[in-house]
């Protein structure tokens, strides 16, 4: 795309955006305090930001039982690793780029919790033990040193609507995951095979 007004200039964005109010800078922590501590151990769902050596970006959804993300102490938290497709974005950009960022959701609370810092990849026995669901114990956890850490207001989630059920689109017309990764990787076999391998993994591979 040609885009014929494009900011470049961090002043000339600041004039036309205006300086944010005091409360909202003052907001960002550089600890988990209590009300971060109450919203993580409430939280079921997690999406990481990284980003590898070159730059490029990816953001994994994590989900579990509320508090399966566990906070260690004011600046540490630690997220296991449960099984998924092997390709472990995360993990390998965080071996090239520690730099992590995170949103906290809770079901119901249009307030999200944004947490910021530098994250590595641990196998100590005991962490991991602790970590632990439906008796299986994952192979690696995250453990992310805080940096920053506040409180995101609701407007986007009252936008979009995602805790109200009657507001949700129609799913009529979305393709299934088997039929996009056959279209995209030009897979030799039949929508309904690859469709029923997943199906089996989802049963067979949640812990």
């Amino acid at each position: 795309m040609d885009f014929k007004d494009v900011i470049i200039d961090p002043v000339q964005f600041r004039e036309l955006m205006g300086e944010p109010p005091p409360a909202c800078v003052a907001k960002t922590i550089a600890i988990l305090d209590r009300h971060c501590r109450a919203f993580i151990a409430r939280s079921p769902f997690v999406l990481i930001a990284s980003s590898n050596a070159r730059g490029l970006m990816d953001v994994s959804p994590k989900g579990d039982a509320p508090g399966f993300v566990r906070v260690l102490d004011d600046l540490t938290l630690a997220i296991p690793d449960r099984p998924g497709n092997r390709r472990a974005d995360t993990i390998t950009n965080v071996l090239e780029n520690p730099k992590v960022g995170l949103i906290f959701l809770v079901p119901g609370k249009t307030e999200t919790l944004r947490v910021s810092g530098s994250a590595k990849i641990v196998r100590d026995a005991d962490l991991r033990e602790s970590l632990a669901a439906r008796g299986r114990t994952p192979d690696f956890a995250l453990a992310v040193e805080v940096q920053e850490a506040f409180f995101h207001c609701s407007k986007c989630i009252i936008r979009s609507s995602l805790w109200t059920p009657q507001a949700w689109p129609s799913l009529d017309g979305l393709p299934s995951l088997a039929q996009t990764m056959v279209d995209a990787g030009a897979l030799p076999m039949p929508v309904e095979a690859l469709d029923k391998i997943i199906k089996q993994d989802e049963l067979d591979r949640l812990y």
